[in-house]
């Protein structure tokens, strides 16, 4: 089973210093472990990376908007992966990254999307080095902190 509760202090980490989740409340272990739950149950990938059996980051991904609703979404997924502070810029994320486009190429996926916060240039470059291409710019779509930001949407092809 995967450590929700681990996943969950990556996740409640950045909530309260950054802007990379576009919410001030912190998330609960029991919230964190239905999210898990939700995943295996519809046979989408948690994937964790550990160091030493630490937990270091994540990375899901789930479908876009809602495929049930809007069936003409199901073959698009979007991404969130996240690397402890210390391990970034190490390789881990990539490899999650990677790893989560082909369990998505595999499981008949045509495109994967991420959300971006405009200000965060790390991930943006991120994700240009693992082919995403930038695809929308949303000014002022969100607010946090006292300020309104901007959403930036990636995304990259699986299958041509």
């Amino acid at each position: 089973m995967v450590d929700a509760a681990a996943i969950n202090a990556l996740y409640n980490a950045t909530v309260t210093s950054t802007t990379v989740q576009w919410t001030e409340h912190l998330e609960s272990v029991a919230t964190r472990r239905a999210w898990v739950e939700k995943h295996l149950h519809a046979g989408t990938p948690v994937l964790v990376a550990e160091v030493d059996g630490e937990v270091i980051g994540f990375a899901s991904y789930d479908d876009f908007r809602n495929a049930v609703k809007w069936p003409g979404y199901r073959f698009t997924v979007e991404h969130t992966i996240h690397i402890d502070a210390v391990h970034q810029g190490t390789g881990v994320g990539g490899t999650l990254l990677e790893e989560l486009v082909h369990r998505a190429t595999v499981a008949g996926k045509h495109v994967m999307i991420g959300a971006i916060d405009g200000e965060n240039a790390g991930s943006l470059r991120f994700h240009a080095r693992h082919g995403f291409v930038e695809v929308a710019r949303m000014p002022e779509l969100g607010f946090k902190f006292g300020r309104w930001l901007d959403l930036v949407l990636v995304q990259r092809l699986l299958t041509s």
